[in-house]
């Protein structure tokens, strides 16, 4: 990773041309930084290597407007906004939508695109143009190493969306005693296992049980103090304690907020026969497929949303974006626990990536280049 001169962006009439404050740095980041992932893909879908289009990464976006375009008129210069990284058929203004912007489901359009993920320039950067409907403006002082939270927490409500759509045997708020999730389990306390458990909490309104599976004491408070009841894998068999604090009834939901391959070898001992399985995470490295076959047995819902897509506004900016900007600024969600690193300035940033994530006490890191 190296800070280099690249040419400035050039907004069109529909655009915005932003100066990014703060960037959350994220694991698919690490992840592409890293060469586990690549989500730069040529027309046949191979992946194009690093060494042949370096990408500037940064999707979890938030800045001021420098430049409007000039059909834009609800948006000016020096305001502030976070930024959907997505490019989809509304903000690309096409005629014809696809079937999965129509129905709301725009992470998943025919030509959808990403800045910082899928070869679009991303947020760490002098400067980013978006079309004006990607940014949604922020209302108050909430601090933009907070505000650029907003992506990470959209995902997750998005994911939530689709979980209390689901009509699965297990249901988060139904009167049905039978069918009711008396249990949840979280795998991994990092920010997306950490914003899970509050959104349960303040969102969902889940008065049951919440166990965090996290090896990192640091975390474990944390969760506790959103509370939760944590369990240490490094110290206590999973399986063993999930199976004693359910009196062997097992959880209803798991969701999987770690990436770890090696959990699908403990997952049919944690979950109720015919339970909900939330794959969030992602990476999974290093083990096989064959550890699926004792959770097939046991017909678990399987649900692998992804982005924060849930439809868009009247005036075409993106619902749930806007819906966790609003939970930020109101403090429904606390977010200023989980940054932990702030990385100041773009030479700051390769550090962030070489060892930084890595350190003690690492929650989340934040690149203000504000």
């Amino acid at each position: 990773m190296a800070v280099r001169e690249v040419d400035r962006p050039d907004p069109g009439p529909r655009d915005v041309l932003v100066r990014p404050e703060a960037i959350g740095l994220c694991g698919t980041d690490f992840h592409i930084y890293s060469g586990a992932a690549n989500y730069h893909r040529d027309a046949g879908g191979a992946p194009i290597p690093l060494e042949r289009a370096p990408q500037i990464l940064g999707h979890e976006i938030t800045g001021v407007i420098e430049h409007v375009g000039g059909d834009v008129t609800d948006l000016e210069a020096g305001q502030r906004v976070v930024l959907d990284q997505g490019l989809n058929c509304i903000s690309c203004a096409r005629e014809e939508l696809c079937e999965y912007c129509e129905t709301g489901d725009s992470h998943q359009c025919e030509e959808f695109l990403e800045h910082g993920i899928s070869g679009l320039p991303g947020g760490l950067a002098e400067a980013i143009s978006v079309p004006a409907v990607n940014a949604v403006r922020i209302r108050s002082e909430l601090p933009p190493e907070r505000a650029a939270l907003t992506e990470p927490l959209a995902c997750v409500l998005h994911s939530a969306d689709v979980l209390a759509r689901t009509d699965a045997r297990y249901l988060i708020d139904t009167s049905e005693t039978r069918r009711r999730v008396r249990s949840v389990l979280v795998c991994g306390a990092g920010p997306a296992g950490l914003l899970w458990v509050q959104v349960l909490r303040r969102v969902l309104g889940f008065q049951g049980r919440v166990f965090v599976s996290e090896p990192d004491a640091e975390k474990r408070a944390l969760a506790e103090n959103f509370g939760a009841e944590t369990i240490d894998p490094g110290t206590a068999g999973v399986v063993a304690e999930v199976a004693e604090r359910t009196e062997g009834r097992r959880v209803e939901l798991l969701i999987d907020a770690s990436g770890s391959g090696p959990l699908f070898r403990d997952v049919p001992g944690l979950v109720r026969k015919q339970a909900t399985i939330m794959l969030y995470g992602h990476g999974h490295a290093g083990v096989g497929m064959e550890l699926l076959n004792p959770v097939q047995w046991a017909e678990p819902t399987l649900l692998s949303p992804v982005g924060a897509s849930s439809g868009f506004d009247e005036d075409g900016r993106p619902t749930v974006y806007r819906r966790a900007l609003r939970m930020l600024e109101d403090g429904v969600i606390d977010v200023e626990a989980l940054v932990t690193h702030r990385y100041v300035g773009l030479e700051a940033v390769p550090e962030a990536f070489e060892r930084g994530h890595r350190e003690s006490g690492y929650v989340k890191g934040v690149a203000l280049l504000g």
